[in-house]
């Protein structure tokens, strides 16, 4: 008869230990790579945040966000247009100041911007960022929030949380799971004819989630990756428009919808 070893129970607790500090060290390593795969920022993208154009400002909050607004607010109606804010949660995995060229635009019309920064370049990291911002700028008046791709999901995660606190929520080649139908918010959607990224299925499986009212705007020649300024994005469509061209777009149609509301 073969004898059956058994193994004593201090040599099976150090297996058992070893194996849980393999697997939590796999997830560990396999977590920093994907979060520092990411889409970089490129050169005009950088040269908004640090060098702005004559006339717009910004502003680092410690990395948290940058803020871009007009040197001197010139007002609108008698009232200071500047006391307009806007948020923006970019898409995953993008590089924030990747915006900063569409955040410059928006901020010559008057329209005070916050770009925000998200840990791991997911804003599903921290959907509630915006909460910080508003209350660092207690004389904005009227806030509007939205985001790119996955930044849009979450900004309008944390619209579904704060209704009374916003005006309107926007959508750059995003959708909203978020039941924001009944809101009594003004809705926005901008999405590129072009586009490879954006998911078309769960696009139309949630119109009926976005504000009543929405507007639904396609710009012609548009993709995903057109709406920031960090080079192709994969699986996306070729665009025949440069992406400071949808940019003008975008911003303009961000200015005449916020400006409607007015």
């Amino acid at each position: 008869m073969t004898e059956t070893k058994v193994m004593p129970p201090h040599l099976r607790r150090r297996r058992i230990w070893i194996l849980i500090l393999a697997v939590l060290a796999v997830i560990v390593v396999g977590t920093a790579i994907y979060i520092g795969s990411y889409y970089h920022a490129d050169g005009s993208a950088m040269d908004a945040v640090q060098r702005p154009a004559a006339g717009v400002e910004t502003e680092d909050s410690e990395g948290d966000w940058i803020t871009f607004r007009k040197a001197e607010p010139t007002g609108t109606g008698g009232e200071d247009a500047s006391s307009i804010g806007l948020i923006f949660y970019p898409g995953g995995k993008v590089q924030y100041e990747s915006y900063g060229p569409l955040m410059e635009m928006l901020a010559k019309e008057d329209i005070v911007c916050v770009l925000v920064h998200m840990p791991g370049n997911l804003a599903v990291l921290d959907k509630d960022a915006a909460e910080d911002v508003m209350a660092a700028y207690p004389d904005i008046r009227e806030w509007y929030i939205g985001g790119h791709s996955l930044g849009g999901v979450m900004a309008a995660a944390f619209a579904g949380d704060r209704t009374e606190a916003l005006e309107g929520v926007f959508f750059l080649g995003s959708y909203t799971t978020e039941d924001l139908s009944d809101s009594g918010l003004k809705g926005l959607t901008l999405t590129g004819s072009e586009d490879g990224v954006l998911d078309r299925k769960k696009y139309e499986e949630n119109r009926g989630n976005l504000p009543a009212g929405t507007v639904e705007v396609t710009i012609p020649g548009g993709n995903h990756a057109g709406f920031g300024s960090y080079g192709p994005q994969k699986g996306d469509g070729e665009a025949s428009i440069s992406p400071e061209a949808q940019q003008e777009s975008t911003a303009a149609a961000l200015t005449e919808w916020i400006r409607e509301q007015e």
